[in-house]
């Protein structure tokens, strides 16, 4: 199998740091050459990653759906409770993350590097963030990992998330809440920790560091506006 996944991709991440937890070697990690042109899109209709390549033409999308695909044909180790109820927590967790977390600020990253900021958007998308960090500070385990006490998918949903809240929300000028938070800014300082989580954050920080360097240079734009044109050209076609 191969994942197309990209080292910034939140989504992406939380499948790889999944992969790292099961020691799952026999799937190759790379980055799509055609991401971000029509032939992309052509190719996977939702025109995200990751994208997992079964082999043969068959290809799934969507970090959650691959999560659970890759739980139930690679069962142990097992990233889910011991119980329903265990694994009902651990997923409800994992959505905090994913929604509530990754996807507001997925949204919102743009405004970091727009000329003028949409100061609605950002109250819109930011407080929810603050909000939902809030939330989470409730539901959160205390020992280190999100809960159940060993890691689970709650964990590789939560990480990418709270690297986002801390590293690119405040470049849109709204404060990280992590630090307010006693409960997640203790998870947080622990799940740094494990060898899993530590592999995929140096890998986001490997991400944002490149694309602060192409945003520096002017070359991101310049990027964006060839694909945005390609995109519209393959649609007037």
């Amino acid at each position: 199998m191969k994942l197309y996944s990209g080292d910034l991709s939140p989504y992406s991440a939380r499948v790889r740091m999944q992969i790292y937890a099961k020691g799952l070697s026999d799937i190759v990690i790379e980055r799509p050459a055609s991401f971000g042109t029509p032939k992309f899109r052509e190719d996977f209709p939702i025109g995200r990653i990751p994208v997992l390549d079964l082999g043969d033409g068959d290809v799934m999308p969507e970090s959650e759906v691959i999560s659970e695909y890759l739980e139930e044909i690679h069962p142990q180790p097992s990233l889910l409770g011991a119980t329903p109820r265990e694994s009902a927590h651990i997923r409800t967790l994992a959505r905090i993350g994913d929604i509530y977390i990754m996807n507001n600020m997925f949204m919102l990253s743009p405004q970091s590097r727009a000329k003028t900021r949409n100061e609605g958007i950002v109250e819109l998308l930011g407080g929810q963030v603050v909000r939902n960090v809030k939330a989470l500070d409730r539901m959160i385990g205390r020992d280190g990992f999100a809960c159940c006490g060993r890691l689970t998918l709650a964990d590789c949903a939560i990480v990418p998330g709270l690297f986002l809240v801390e590293n690119v929300l405040p470049t849109t000028g709204v404060d990280n809440p992590i630090p307010a938070a006693g409960n997640v800014a203790a998870y947080w300082a622990a799940i740094q920790r494990n060898e899993h989580a530590a592999r995929v954050l140096a890998e986001l920080h490997r991400g944002l560091e490149e694309r602060r360097e192409l945003i520096r240079s002017g070359a991101f734009e310049k990027m964006m506006a060839a694909s945005k044109a390609a995109m519209e050209a393959a649609e007037r076609a």
